[in-house]
């Protein structure tokens, strides 16, 4: 399958740069996967189409101010981290700038020496294996010396940088948030407990290598990056009491399903406790087992989430209803509006 065919033309006034004042003042567009039929509602409006007993699974994963500016111990000269991935203790995968000018040996500084990175290996994608030496802990020195790390079509500064994180973050760990998560209020999701709505939790650390575009020619050739998951034992009871009733298990966000179907597909569609990598690669022609609905953003031209999103609702309802949003003049990427797929048959589908 040629990558080309899940390319689109995007005004760039319409790639969000700032989040809204309110998390919840988003539009929300409900595509229906089974007819290709549409929807324009407000967001808070997603709780019309959940019933009781219906599951909505959240990622609560939390981003790392995982940019990091210094310099180089040696020559002084200016150098800059994004962290990726803890591989053991204190020994990271990262992007390094200038990276050409890193080479193993080669000592950075942050924060006038509170912290030292060690390049220790060139990685095959390009990146850097470094190790960390600080006095303290190395979370609490992040959170003090690192800065967000926005996706580089944002090029706007932001003022306050809880607005990159759910409201129900918890768990340290990701490159880049969960955005379909970050629409959320802690009032939406009471007013969905109100209704019996189960809440349910699972944890993706999310890398930066879901954001990318495919760079191969055929969606084949791609190969995924992997990233870590873990779900507990009570949302695996949940999830598979939700299924046993025949009531809905709602995906919020790609990072989600992608654990959602990772466990599923491994377990015969029953849910369990586990954690591990997933490079789970969810591209037309898959098989959903653990999903029946997904809550996501709108994504990047040629982009594997791109590709995901049009394996559960077909690639030409996805490329139709991004052409609606682009004309409705909708927000993309991660500061931008919402889509709900869901196959439609409740009150959003009858006004």
């Amino acid at each position: 399958m040629d990558v080309s065919q899940f390319d689109f033309s995007l005004p760039e006034e319409l790639i969000a740069q700032t989040p809204l004042t309110q998390r919840d003042a988003s539009k929300l567009l409900v595509l229906d996967p089974e007819t290709g039929e549409t929807r324009h509602r407000a967001f808070p409006e997603v709780l019309e189409t959940l019933d009781e007993g219906d599951a909505l699974v959240i990622n609560d994963t939390r981003v790392m101010p995982a940019r990091l500016f210094g310099q180089k111990e040696e020559t002084g000269g200016k150098a800059e981290l994004l962290l990726l991935k803890q591989t053991d203790g204190d020994s990271w995968e990262v992007l390094a700038k200038p990276a050409r000018r890193i080479k193993p040996g080669t000592i950075l500084t942050f924060g006038d020496g509170r912290l030292k990175a060690e390049c220790t290996d060139i990685l095959e994608h390009g990146g850097r294996q470094v190790t960390f030496h600080y006095d303290g802990i190395f979370y609490e020195v992040l959170d003090q010396l690192g800065e967000m790390p926005l996706p580089p079509y944002i090029q706007e500064t932001l003022g306050d940088r809880e607005r990159y994180q759910t409201v129900f973050s918890k768990h340290v760990g990701s490159a880049a948030a969960p955005t379909a998560g970050l629409h959320f209020t802690e009032e939406l999701l009471d007013q969905a407990k109100l209704k019996g709505v189960q809440l349910c939790q699972v944890t993706l650390h999310v890398g930066l290598g879901t954001f990318r575009p495919v760079e191969a020619e055929t969606v084949e050739e791609h190969t995924m990056h992997a990233e870590f998951y873990q779900m507990s034992a009570e949302t695996a009871a949940l999830l598979n009491e939700t299924k046993r009733k025949g009531k809905r298990i709602i995906a919020v966000g790609t990072t989600s399903l992608r654990t959602l179907e990772t466990i599923a597909r491994e377990n015969d569609g029953r849910f369990t406790s586990s954690s591990g990598w997933t490079d789970i690669f969810i591209y037309p022609g898959y098989t959903f087992t653990g999903i029946d609905a997904l809550l996501t953003n709108f994504h990047l031209p040629k982009s594997s989430l791109l590709m995901l999103v049009s394996a559960l609702a077909g690639r030409e309802n996805i490329l139709r209803a991004y052409e609606e949003a682009i004309q409705k003049k909708y927000r993309f990427f991660s500061f931008g509006d919402a889509m709900l797929i869901m196959e439609g048959s409740r009150k959003l589908w009858q006004q």
